[in-house]
């Protein structure tokens, strides 16, 4: 804290960091996923997808990150089955073309590690989910006009992909659990 007298008046001035607002970096980002086919785990990404990071360096309370996904942009590197996942039987991208996902809190599990939970939409069900976050890194890159300031993060979860209704081959085929990994490069604004 710091204290300073002006013109008979005692003032107090609190210094406190910024929050910092960064937004994704899709060229430099991923989202990514994995599930069970029989024995196999089949992956898939969407390559579609827009998120802000607000982040304050001393306190995870006032963290917050929102994101969106364009579920036509799946990609499993198998175009039948990319229309397939679209279809009725999965995500529905015609009634429903994006999955939203924000945080509802931030708490710090370690240097630079977090538990984020947010609300997940997939369809028209949401759920709370936790995510195991990690800042890799910030800093400024690049010189004149390509200058800019960002940070690296990753964030892993799993979850049952019936938990937001979709349930088609669960009995025979497809896996239920869902595994998560996403990384982010996002660009201080």
């Amino acid at each position: 804290m710091l204290f300073v007298i002006a013109t008979g008046f005692l003032m107090t001035c609190v210094a406190q960091a910024a929050v910092e607002t960064y937004k994704f970096d899709p060229s430099h980002s991923s989202i990514s996923f994995s599930v069970r086919h029989f024995f196999s785990p089949v992956p898939g990404n969407f390559s579609d997808f827009t998120g802000t990071i607000k982040y304050d360096p001393e306190s995870p309370a006032n963290n917050s990150v929102e994101a969106v996904i364009n579920v036509g942009s799946v990609d499993t590197n198998n175009a039948k089955r990319d229309k397939h996942l679209q279809s009725g039987d999965f995500f529905n991208s015609e009634s429903h073309p994006t999955m939203t996902f924000k945080s509802t809190s931030w708490e710090s599990a370690g240097e630079n590690k977090f538990k984020v939970t947010g609300d997940l939409t997939i369809l028209e069900t949401t759920r709370s989910v936790v995510l195991d976050v990690e800042l890799l890194g910030s800093g400024e890159v690049g010189s004149g006009e390509r200058k800019k300031y960002i940070s690296g993060w990753t964030a892993t979860t799993d979850l049952k992909r019936t938990d937001f209704g979709i349930d088609y081959g669960l009995l025979s085929v497809i896996g239920e659990d869902v595994s998560i990994a996403i990384t982010v490069e996002a660009i201080r604004q």
